[in-house]
């Protein structure tokens, strides 16, 4: 997993909608990053409301914020517009920014051993370097601790 120093790496994603960006458009700006596992599920669903209750206040200090998960544009959407939030939601199908973050892990639950991905979240810097990365993230609080960082760039 990148860490704290490193440069945030420049992977194409896809957004809700299917349109194609880059992490290197942020560039000139904070940005922060979150990848979850699954769209629609409890943790997934809490953290996202969580990051959309306080767009607003990401917003006033000039910093998006993106999710991202491996799942489709489609489901992407579904969810988005299911619990009206309003964060950025990006597709990583096939795994390369997952990869060059170093969230895409082996997991194990209930002895049986797969693959999947981190909740992990970085805060990038206007020059796109990792400013703080929060590995293992419980949601509850972590986007308002998310925030205070953000507003100490």
């Amino acid at each position: 997993m990148l860490v704290q120093g490193d440069s945030a790496p420049d992977v194409a994603l896809k957004d809700s909608d299917g349109a194609d960006f880059t992490l290197a458009g942020y560039r000139g700006k904070p940005v922060v990053v979150y990848f979850y596992p699954k769209a629609d599920t409890p943790g997934c669903t809490s953290e996202a409301k969580d990051f959309t209750e306080l767009a607003g206040d990401f917003a006033a200090i000039g910093v998006p914020v993106v999710g991202v998960s491996k799942d489709k544009p489609a489901k992407l959407k579904k969810f988005a517009d299911k619990y009206g939030l309003t964060v950025t939601l990006a597709s990583d199908e096939p795994g390369d920014a997952c990869g060059a973050f170093g969230t895409w892990v082996e997991k194990s639950l209930y002895g049986r051993k797969y693959m999947g991905i981190e909740r992990a979240t970085f805060l990038i810097d206007a020059d796109g370097a990792i400013a703080r990365v929060w590995p293992k993230v419980k949601v509850k609080g972590h986007a308002a601790e998310v925030l205070e960082a953000a507003r100490a760039l």
